[in-house]
């Protein structure tokens, strides 16, 4: 089936004449009729019945040119995706650990955005994801974030993948909370201090090699009964701005965002495992220019945070 020969028989249907559809198509009326003949004649079906008064479609003409309108629209939606995207120049996309100091960056970042044609993807998710976004699914960076004592489980993966890694910061988590909680009146807080509080956790549960029961056993304080996991910053800083009871364990939040929601950072005594986040991308992957200014700009936000 010839798809220029079901254009012309849709702008017939439309036109409702052959002799419309011909001044339209710049076409001659018998050129025109004889395609459509073809047409009809590889479907096994009758489009149009001609008579002295014009042409009427059949009812099996009806359905083909219903069929025949999808797939010219369909046709037309792919052919302008694709000629848009070759046409955009820059292309920048990562994948981040869910934290403060990586939208304030992405933030500053915005602002160097070139005047030229650019398509900027920023996701913020787990590290499994992150991983998955470089290898499947065509980011060109991602941030991961773990424990280190995970150090030679995550390397080995990414060296098995084909993966370039450079290690961001290293930090422990501290813990914050609302400012009414009844937490934050002890300036140093014990494990055995937060069993009967409610924490706030990402579902970022993932290490290569390693079940699942085996990454929480190591990752979840098992004193701690109540726990709401969520996928995003906006649900935790709402749920510890009204729930006194809650608690949540963090990396780096600047006092801007402590203010705006009414938290307090208090310390833990007990030490906790180093984390680290850790950049990713392609081996065989050359940085852009985009890609160096935004990492330029994540290191100066993560300085900026430390302090």
């Amino acid at each position: 089936m010839n798809v220029l020969h079901m254009k012309y028989a849709v702008e017939i249907a439309n036109a409702g004449s052959i002799n419309k559809a011909s001044e339209q198509l710049f076409i001659a009326q018998p050129n025109l009729s004889r395609a459509i003949k073809e047409l009809e004649s590889d479907l096994g079906i009758t489009i149009f019945e001609r008579s002295s008064k014009g042409i009427k479609t059949t009812p099996e003409g009806e359905e083909f040119i219903g069929y025949a309108k999808t797939i010219l629209a369909k046709m037309d939606e792919v052919e302008y995706m694709y000629k848009h995207r070759f046409a955009v120049k820059n292309k920048f996309s990562v994948s981040v650990p869910r934290g403060c100091y990586f939208s304030d960056a992405f933030a500053d970042f915005s602002t160097t955005i070139p005047k030229q044609a650019t398509e900027i993807y920023y996701h913020e998710t787990d590290s499994l994801q992150a991983i998955n976004n470089i290898l499947q699914s065509d980011y060109n960076l991602g941030i991961v974030r773990y424990s280190e004592k995970f150090d030679k489980y995550f390397t080995s993966m990414f060296e098995k993948n084909g993966l370039s890694y450079e290690v961001l910061t290293e930090f422990r988590y501290t813990l914050i909370m609302n400012k009414d909680c009844p937490l934050a009146t002890k300036q140093n807080i014990y494990l055995r201090d937060l069993k009967n509080y409610i924490e706030i956790a990402h579902s970022d549960l993932f290490v290569p090699s390693l079940p699942l029961i085996t990454v929480k056993q190591e990752e979840l304080d098992n004193d701690i009964s109540r726990r709401i996991f969520v996928f995003e910053r906006a649900s935790q800083f709402d749920l510890l701005s009204k729930n006194t009871e809650t608690f949540m364990w963090v990396s780096l939040v600047p006092e801007k965002v402590l203010s705006r929601y009414g938290l307090v950072v208090r310390n833990c005594v007990e030490e906790k495992p180093t984390y680290k986040d850790v950049l990713l991308y392609k081996k065989e992957y050359a940085l852009t220019e985009l890609d160096k200014s935004f990492i330029n700009t994540l290191k100066i936000a993560r300085e900026r945070y430390q302090k």
